[in-house]
């Protein structure tokens, strides 16, 4: 099943885009586009497809400045409090999901690993995780990937972001030759996330 819905938030209404597998739904993956992205990026339509298959829902939300035709950013509080409103109107909206598992790429992956908490996420999907803006390792950004929940980051190591180091519920899986976008091959970045959820039992498929 798939539709679209509109979500009000305290920023402006944002949208998702929802794609549920046949049968109950027990998991639910939230996934955030990119800074000057959109949720159709190949990354984040593979992985919708992959644990679709597994037996898992997946809503990919854009943010309130991308609904209203924007490409510049939001401030990072704009962008977090958008994202744990949706969070809230989603919850209710399929309150017989029992887990819920955030995450997105790049811009998108930041936002849920800082509101991880705030929404009662599981877990965390980060994808192309930006550690530092390109040639700067001295403004690392490693601190967000410490929720203390299971987190799985998928970059490249071609990735000018950088690519962060596993720690204790970090695990960091670096796919050869890819680069920030992982446009070369989706699906296998999207198997690796999709062989995640079934390692945890969070895949009914």
């Amino acid at each position: 099943m798939r539709h679209s819905d509109e979500v009000e938030t305290p920023r402006g209404p944002a949208r998702a885009d929802i794609d549920l597998p046949v049968g109950p739904v027990r998991t639910l993956l939230v996934l955030g586009h990119g800074a000057g992205g959109d949720v159709d990026a190949p990354d984040l339509l593979a992985v919708r497809d992959a644990v679709i298959e597994a037996g898992v829902g997946v809503i990919r939300v854009t943010q309130p400045y991308r609904v209203a035709g924007r490409r510049a950013p939001a401030p990072a509080a704009h962008l977090d409090e958008a994202w744990c409103a949706v969070s809230a109107v989603l919850k209710e909206r399929h309150p017989t999901v029992s887990r819920w598992v955030v995450g997105g790429r790049s811009s998108g992956a930041r936002v849920a690993c800082r509101t991880a908490r705030a929404t009662g996420a599981a877990g965390v999907v980060a994808l192309a995780f930006p550690l530092h803006p390109p040639g700067r390792p001295e403004r690392s950004r490693a601190g967000e990937l410490a929720t203390g929940l299971p987190t799985l980051v998928v970059n490249g190591d071609r990735d000018p972001f950088g690519i962060p180091q596993p720690g204790p519920d970090v695990e960091v899986v670096v796919r050869p030759g890819e680069r920030h976008d992982l446009r070369g091959d989706p699906a296998g970045s999207a198997a690796v996330v999709r062989d995640w959820l079934r390692a945890l039992g969070w895949a009914s498929a």
